[in-house]
């Protein structure tokens, strides 16, 4: 167990602190007022040991040792315990606090003498309020190197280094120290099935300390720290990318899209997955970002606000393309960083934004890029994207993606000319929508009504411009042959005869 990180911080934290001969040792704050920082070797604490005050336990004092007024340990320790504890117990604890040995010496003789539970209970001793929590540390470090950790002795352990942590948070300590402990924690072994970065970036979560969390994150950045405990999978990312989704759990996407990028351009590197979360998190904003909008055209349909004036558009086409330019930004950075095996995901990521932004030719454009990266889309999106397409009358995207129906089936060409009709139906382009009303009759289809009688009523309302009311009339009378439409009667005035003609289809 090693640690290198500022003594000097240690002072004004407060922590107990000793040195061995062989290696430095960081101890573990216990959070009991004010204590005594203690920086010396081992040789100078036999030389000095007059001059410091080493409290040895009477047996009945230990006896009387309790640690559930700072951490929680009910299921590992009782009440019964306390008859369990033998001599050779007693011994260990008052060879381990005089230090006049090494600590894995005295264990070693006390190996087997000691039983797997009074070698935990040696660590609840030492985890207690001002104990040596070095102590701690090395009983469970020679422990591990004796293969004499069990189940119940590694989660004794994690739960007393997790008590540490959250002190540390609570007593309001910088983050660098946070992430010593950590690094001591990983130097002596313990291995959590759970990432202890997250738990911390939890803690924080919790306690509202959301800033402090940041910093966290930052430091953990800024020493290049690796830490795997246990089983990764499920893991938001790292620790940029699990701040980044407690930030999205909570609504805060932009937030979330700045934190990476803020750390990325500040010199530190987030990891892969937290650009990839990042970029997730664009598209929920850019998706609630468009309901906000649908809500808004609706309450100016019913007259209850004015329509967005020419400053105001301007405003959300900038907001709307600053999210573009951020999620593209990410993507890059992806790419750049996660190599060939990024590639799909990142244009998933890419084509759901241009999906939520209506960018018809954009999304058109990454459909293409994960079919050549062996990522095939699902047709649902190439149909969305027709759709947006067809409503921007883009005809070039419209014939590229038709392409696909000849080799699906007749439920899949449905269900794409449905899309298709629908985008002609949203942009108002009624003579569009109406070709695409009459193919779908010809392959046997039989529109929605709902469809149908959008387009009838956007032709109804151009009936008066020149050619509009052959095309109306077209369209009915096809209608009306597939039986999807009663007969009609249509009226018609020709004002230079003053004459009123009436057709029926």
């Amino acid at each position: 167990m090693a640690s290198t990180y500022g003594v000097a911080a240690l002072t004004r934290l407060g922590l107990a602190y000793s040195c061995s001969s062989s290696r430095d040792k960081f101890l573990v704050p216990q959070c009991c007022g004010e204590l005594t920082i203690q920086s010396c070797s081992r040789v100078s604490n036999a030389i000095s040991r007059q001059n410091r005050e080493f409290i040895i336990p009477s047996r009945s004092k230990i006896r009387e040792f309790r640690l559930f007024n700072s951490v929680e340990l009910d299921r590992f320790v009782t009440s019964d315990d306390e008859n369990e504890m033998s001599d050779e117990f007693f011994e260990a604890i008052e060879e381990l606090e005089r230090m006049t040995r090494e600590p894995s010496d005295v264990l070693e003789e006390m190996n087997d003498r000691l039983s797997v539970r009074e070698f935990q209970l040696v660590l609840v001793y030492f985890s207690q309020e001002g104990r040596d929590s070095w102590c701690a540390l090395e009983v469970f470090e020679w422990l591990k190197k004796e293969n004499r950790v069990d189940k119940e002795t590694m989660e004794l352990m994690v739960s007393l280094m997790c008590g540490w942590v959250k002190k540390l948070i609570e007593s309001e300590h910088d983050a660098g120290d946070v992430v010593d402990l950590l690094v001591d924690m990983d130097c002596v072994g313990l291995k959590p099935s759970f990432s202890m970065i997250e738990k911390v970036i939890s803690l924080y979560w919790e306690m509202g300390e959301k800033e402090r969390a940041v910093s966290f994150v930052k430091e953990v950045l800024r020493r290049g720290l690796v830490f795997s405990y246990g089983d990764s999978e499920g893991h938001k990312g790292g620790p940029t990318g699990y701040l980044a989704w407690k930030m999205m759990v909570e609504g805060n996407y932009k937030d979330a899209v700045k934190l990476v990028i803020h750390l990325r351009e500040s010199g530190l590197k987030p990891e892969v997955y937290s650009y990839l979360i990042a970029m997730t998190a664009v598209v929920k904003e850019l998706n609630e970002f468009a309901k906000a909008l649908r809500k808004l055209k609706g309450f100016t349909k019913a007259d209850l606000v004015a329509e967005l004036d020419a400053e105001n558009v301007e405003l959300i086409e900038e907001y709307q393309s600053e999210l573009l330019a951020d999620g593209v930004c990410l993507s890059s950075w992806a790419i750049q960083e996660g190599g060939p095996s990024f590639y799909g995901v990142v244009h998933e990521r890419l084509l759901a934004m241009y999906i939520c932004a209506g960018y018809g030719l954009e999304a058109e454009r990454q459909l293409w890029e994960m079919k050549l990266v062996g990522k095939e889309a699902d047709g649902d999106l190439y149909d969305i994207v027709l759709a947006i397409c067809a409503s921007q009358k883009e005809a070039g995207s419209i014939s590229r993606l038709l392409t696909r129906l000849e080799v699906t089936s007749a439920l899949r060409k449905k269900k794409t000319l449905s899309w298709l009709l629908r985008g002609y139906i949203k942009g108002g382009h009624f003579d569009d929508a109406t070709e695409t009303v009459i193919k779908m009759l010809d392959f046997g289809f039989s529109p929605e009504f709902l469809d149908r009688a959008a387009v009838l009523q956007g032709l109804r309302k151009r009936i008066q411009q020149p050619g509009k009311i052959k095309t109306y009339l077209k369209l009915c009378k096809r209608l009306s042959d597939a039986n999807l439409v009663g007969p009609c009667l249509v009226y018609l005035y020709m004002k230079k005869y003053k004459l009123w003609i009436v057709k029926m289809l």
